[in-house]
This record gives structure tokens, C-alpha cells and sequence, in this order.
């Protein structure tokens, strides 16, 4: 709640509390100085007020009804000058005779207060009365979240953070991007490995900024026990996010691409590397250059003893080359046939990796324009060595695409 706010609420308290002064006929001797207070709160000294409040408390042998308009004023007055722990103390005073609008206004200036004094957890603690007391104001969820953060309370932030984030998602709600990152640092700060990735994987998912998949990418490859033979499977991803921007990775991609048979992808990361004047620039230019030609080199060797290798391909025991065989033909450009041989391959079995076939099917069919068969393809990838969480974010870049 804003500075403005409280005044409304002070000088709206002050007047119903001189009304009420009058209407029960209250002493001089104390109805004077709350006369004054109000006229102060109404110019905005609310300091000023506090000390004619002070006066009126000072005075002997109160009625009930006295101090209830004492107090009244007091938090009043407190709350325009932000003194929150006199405004505590004044509804603590008097919140057994307030009405519950009256007591949801108050805790929330009070909580209000607090946080703009960075006294957090003193204002978690009220927003928590806020909504104990039936509160439902969305904001004031958001301000005790960001107290309970704040206040160095990371796990009670995360735990409120991810079942906001989580609702929205169940009402078809894109969560907000700032909640998100909270969480993403509450994760982080308390070394919480699987708050990190369920918040970056929503990041991806809602936010796809190529900063966003540079840190999901890092943190997938860092993880312990993740097999270095699914490099070449990340750089697809990251080329595919956006988010691959250096020569050494455009040029390590197309190697690795080059390495496992798939000569067409190798070109078409050479072609897009160059286009983008990442590649064939620098002092890297003619190393550039020479990769090129290998690449085009490869190719018109592999177009001699096509056919030869599918022949041989399909006399094989096992469907491994199959798989290779038709991965190349999709990104050649032959998606129907290439989608086929693969899975001739996998359903022929006595495969090398049964994981990788399934993954490499998906990102095949992803190539080829079926995002919807490539998601639920890459849903059903498993392994403990990485093969199944980097399914998982192909699904996610899969089900992006399907919507953009």
C-alpha cells in the first residue's frame, strides 16, 4: 500500500473519530486536543498530531469510551506518519470493537507500513494477519511473498512462489516473469537444485530469451553424472533456442553433427553460421573456410554410397544405421522418408541406445514440422544420465514451437 493511501486512511479515521467525540460527549479537556489532531492529520503533520494525542491520553480518570477515541486518533495518526509500531499497538488497543473491513484496512496499512520501512518480517507477520483474517487482495499476496523473501524467509517465499506460479498454469494463466525469477533466486540462494530447474524450465517455456536457455542448457551440462556423448544433442538445442552466438560452437555442432553421420545438418549449420557473419570472420576465417569444404567434401562422398548404405542398412541385424541413415535424410530435406527409415531402425531393435534412437526421432520429427508427434515422442525419453532431462527441454522448445 502507497503513502497516499495511508493519508486517506488517516484523515478518514480522524473524522469519524471527531464525529464519534462529539456524538458521546466527550470532555473538553480531551475532545480539544483531538480536535487539533484531526486539523493536523488533515494538513498532513501527523507528527504533530501524535503529540496532541499524547495531551488527550495524558489527561485523568478516562472513560472507556475516551480511550477508545484516543486510540482511534493515535492510529490515525501513526499511520500518516508511518509510525508502524505505534499503529500496532493502538490496533491491537482496539481491534476487539472494529468491524472486519475496518480490521482489513488497518492490518494492511500497518503491513504497508512496515515493508516500506524494510522491516520485513514485522511485515510478513501482518500480511499474514491480513489474510488470516479473510483478506484476498492478490497485491497484498504478492507484497507478503516478496516480505517473506526479503525477511531471508527463502523457503517460505519458494513454497508460496511455486504454488502461485502452479495455479496460474491450472487456469491456462501465463505466470508473471518477475515472480518467476523470485523464485528462480530464492532457488539459488538455498543451493535448491530442483527449484532452479522449475523455475528456469517455466522461464523457457513463458520467457524464451536466449539468456534464459544459455542458463538452463549450463546448469543440464553441469549436472552430475550428464554423458558427454549428448553434447552434440545440446548444441542442437541451443542452435534451435537461439542461443548458440560463438564461432567455436557453430564449428563444434557442425563437427560433432559431421561425426555422427548427419552431413546435411552439418551443412546447415555451416550455412546459418555463415549467414550470420559468425563464422568465416576473425582470425577464425580460414579455419572457418577449411571446415566448409570438409563439410561439402563429406557430403559428395556420402551421396556416392547412398544407396549402398541403406542396402546395407536394412541387411543389418540391428536398426543403429537406419536410425543415422534417415536423421541425414530428414535434414537433407527428405522428412517422410526419413521419419520412416528411423523408425524401420527403431523397430527393428538391437540398438546401441535405445534412449538416444528415441530422442534423435523426436528432434527428427521436430525438423520436420511435426511438433505435436515430436513432444509426445520426446515424453516417453528416459535415462539417468541426462538423455531424459534433455528430452524433456526438447518438449519444452517442441511445444513452444507448435505455439509461435
Amino acid at each position: 500500500m502507497n503513502r497516499v493511501m495511508n493519508r486517506v486512511i488517516a484523515a478518514a479515521a480522524a473524522a469519524l473519530v471527531f464525529g464519534a467525540a462529539h456524538g458521546q460527549g466527550t470532555r473538553p479537556e480531551v475532545g480539544k486536543p483531538l480536535q487539533a489532531a484531526q486539523e493536523m492529520i488533515k494538513g498532513g503533520k501527523y507528527r504533530e498530531a501524535l503529540g496532541k494525542v499524547r495531551e488527550a491520553d495524558a489527561v485523568g480518570g478516562k472513560t472507556a469510551a475516551e480511550s477508545n477515541l484516543i486510540e482511534r486518533m493515535r492510529l490515525a495518526a501513526a499511520s500518516g506518519a508511518g509510525e508502524a509500531d505505534t499503529a500496532a499497538r493502538s490496533y491491537e488497543a482496539l481491534a476487539g470493537g472494529m468491524s472486519g473491513t475496518e480490521k482489513l484496512r488497518t492490518i494492511e496499512s500497518i503491513a504497508g507500513t512496515y515493508y516500506r520501512g524494510k522491516e520485513y518480517a514485522k511485515a510478513q507477520q501482518w500480511y499474514a494477519r491480513y489474510f488470516a483474517e479473510g483478506g484476498t487482495s492478490a497485491a497484498n499476496r504478492t507484497f507478503m511473498t516478496q516480505t517473506q523473501y526479503l525477511s531471508g524467509d527463502l523457503a517460505g517465499a519458494a513454497k508460496q512462489l511455486t504454488a502461485e506460479i502452479q495455479a496460474a498454469e491450472r487456469n491456462g494463466q501465463v505466470p508473471a516473469e518477475d515472480r518467476i525469477n523470485l523464485l528462480m533466486n530464492a532457488a539459488v540462494r538455498q543451493k535448491d537444485a530442483s527449484g532452479e530447474a522449475f523455475a528456469l524450465e517455466r522461464l523457457v517455456t513463458y520467457y524464451p530469451k536466449k539468456e534464459y536457455w544459455v542458463a538452463l542448457l549450463s546448469r543440464l551440462q553441469s549436472k552430475p553424472g550428464f554423458s558427454d556423448r549428448l553434447s552434440l544433442d545440446t548444441y542442437r538445442l541451443s542452435l534451435a533456442t537461439g542461443s548458440m552466438t560463438s564461432a567455436a560452437d557453430f564449428s563444434e555442432l557442425a563437427q560433432l553433427a559431421l561425426q555422427a553421420g548427419s552431413g546435411a545438418e552439418a551443412k546447415q549449420v555451416i550455412d546459418k553460421g555463415f549467414a550470420a557473419g559468425i563464422l568465416g570472420a576473425g582470425p577464425q576465417a580460414e579455419r572457418d573456410k577449411r571446415l566448409r569444404g570438409l563439410v561439402d567434401k563429406r557430403i559428395e562422398e556420402a551421396k556416392k554410397t547412398a544407396a549402398d548404405d541403406e542396402k546395407s542398412a536394412l541387411a543389418a541385424k540391428d536398426g543403429n544405421e537406419l536410425v543415422t541413415i534417415g536423421m541425414n535424410q530428414v535434414f537433407e530435406g527428405q522428412k517422410v522418408k526419413g521419419l520412416q527409415t528411423m523408425q524401420q531402425g527403431i523397430a527393428k531393435g538391437g540398438l546401441k541406445r535405445a534412449e538416444d534412437a528415441k530422442l534423435h526421432f523426436g528432434i527428427a520429427q521436430l525438423a520436420a514440422g511435426e511438433n505435436a508427434k515430436a513432444q509426445a515422442t520426446l515424453k516417453t525419453v528416459s535415462g539417468n544420465d541426462g538423455t531424459g532431462d534433455l528430452a524433456r527441454l526438447w518438449a519444452l522448445y517442441a511445444k513452444r514451437a507448435k505455439a509461435s
